[in-house]
């Protein structure tokens, strides 16, 4: 007997903070404590490596094995779910998780410390963190897939919001907790943190996410594969169509949430602020970031995707662009002047990326068809992460030429025409606001 859907049962949740509170045990619950695992983790990577033995250009390139997996890994991914089943991929990634961060305490721990790791301490490394980036991939996945169905449409974006909420919680917690553990033992204490994490979180996916949501979709045999019907292969191309016209408008509001934290502290430097400055500000803008997730998700349903995504994109394209204007008026003016420079562009990308809580992850489910979904996500997923790839290759590439304030005014461009480029297709193509919108997609 399977367990119904919040979606599908007839006695189920009504209400939209009922359905939203049935979703906690199998997705935000699990997702939070993946996240707080994965936020203390990562700011310590290339700490860990440079304790290792590994030169810093060396230790910084490990950060991008897990961006390289958001571009190449989402279409496999969206194969292991679609094969397996969306609980049972769950569970097997997130005990991978958990074996690959134990191991990684018990054999690269003892290293650290004292004169260095060698050659075989520094190959574990790399090959953990590849599988924990995989693992994290099909997490990421499975849940996406998994609340485009359970999520009525008329409370889609509420839904995603939350979840994007969750994420930055974990980002908030993650760091926070990381650092305490490494104030009682040692560096290598975070991956026994990730670990804890990652199987509560594991075992809330195998007791909670209902079976019957979870069943993987029968492979078809090779000679249906084959026999591809042409409506089939015009639906393909019209989602692509669909996906690539959307994707063009927010993949710059992807590549300024990742350059966001290189661009900021640079500049931040560059003004002589401390470094504890600057991650004041940081806090304070992840808080403003945090109160809009409910606001945001409400918009979105009430009034279409429009209503946040293109906000979201012309207020963190002003804050880059008056991060340069007074990063470099305000060189050289002492303290006060600096933190002004900083703080007022930060809150204005901050308001604008708060506002944008969940977008990209809505935006994927209202193109994607509901037959077949996890692989169309797994195709948003995969172009979505070439931006995510490509952005910090454009902050390095400018600043070889240029001052770091010319990376935040290229940065808040493209997002000021990202923002202009979705007031022009959103409406077109995502649900309008107010009704079910088009959920038979």
């Amino acid at each position: 007997m399977t367990t119904p859907s919040p979606r599908s049962s007839p006695r189920g949740p009504r209400t939209p903070a009922q359905v939203l509170r049935s979703l906690v045990p199998s997705v935000y619950g699990p997702s939070l404590l993946e996240f707080v695992g994965l936020a203390a983790l990562m700011p310590v990577i290339p700490l860990l490596a440079r304790d290792l033995g590994f030169s810093v250009p060396q230790a910084a390139a490990l950060s991008t094995i897990f961006g390289l997996t958001s571009f190449l890994g989402p279409i496999p991914a969206g194969r292991v779910i679609s094969r397996l089943g969306a609980r049972l991929a769950l569970v097997i990634t997130g005990g991978l998780l958990v074996a690959s961060n134990l191991a990684a305490f018990l054999l690269i721990g003892p290293a650290l410390g004292g004169d260095g790791g060698d050659l075989a301490h520094r190959l574990t490394l790399i090959g953990l963190l590849l599988v924990m980036a995989i693992s994290t991939q099909v997490w990421q996945l499975g849940r996406q897939a998994y609340l485009g169905t359970a999520l009525p449409p008329m409370m889609r974006a509420r839904g995603m919001t939350l979840f994007g909420g969750v994420i930055r919680l974990g980002e908030v917690i993650g760091p926070l907790l990381g650092a305490l553990v490494m104030t009682l033992g040692s560096m290598a204490g975070v991956f026994l943190l990730f670990a804890v994490t990652a199987a509560a979180g594991t075992l809330m996916i195998a007791v909670f996410l209902p079976p019957g949501e979870a069943r993987g979709v029968p492979r078809p045999r090779r000679r249906d594969r084959v026999a591809r019907s042409a409506a089939r292969r015009r639906l393909d191309r019209a989602v692509l169509g669909r996906m690539a016209a959307v994707g063009l408008g927010i993949a710059p509001v992807m590549m300024a949430r990742v350059n966001r934290p290189v661009i900021v502290p640079l500049l931040g430097d560059a003004l002589g602020l401390d470094p504890v400055w600057i991650s004041i500000v940081f806090g304070v803008s992840a808080a403003l970031e945090i109160l809009l997730v409910l606001p945001a998700g409400s918009l979105m349903d009430r009034f279409g995707r429009a209503a946040v995504a293109v906000p979201c994109a012309l207020l963190m394209g002003a804050g880059f662009l008056l991060l340069a204007v007074l990063g470099t008026l305000l060189a050289g003016q002492g303290t006060g002047a600096a933190l002004v420079a900083l703080v007022v562009p930060t809150l204005l990308i901050g308001l604008g990326n708060g506002m944008g809580s969940g977008i990209v992850m809505t935006l994927g489910v209202d193109v994607s068809p509901v037959h077949g979904r996890t692989g169309y996500l797994a195709w948003w997923n995969t172009m979505l992460g070439a931006g995510r790839l490509a952005a910090p290759l454009v902050v390095t590439a400018i600043t070889l030429v240029a001052p770091v304030a010319i990376a935040g005014a290229a940065t808040g461009g493209l997002c000021v025409a990202g923002g202009l480029w979705l007031a022009r297709v959103l409406p077109r193509v995502t649900p309008s606001g107010g009704t079910r919108g088009r959920s038979g997609r």
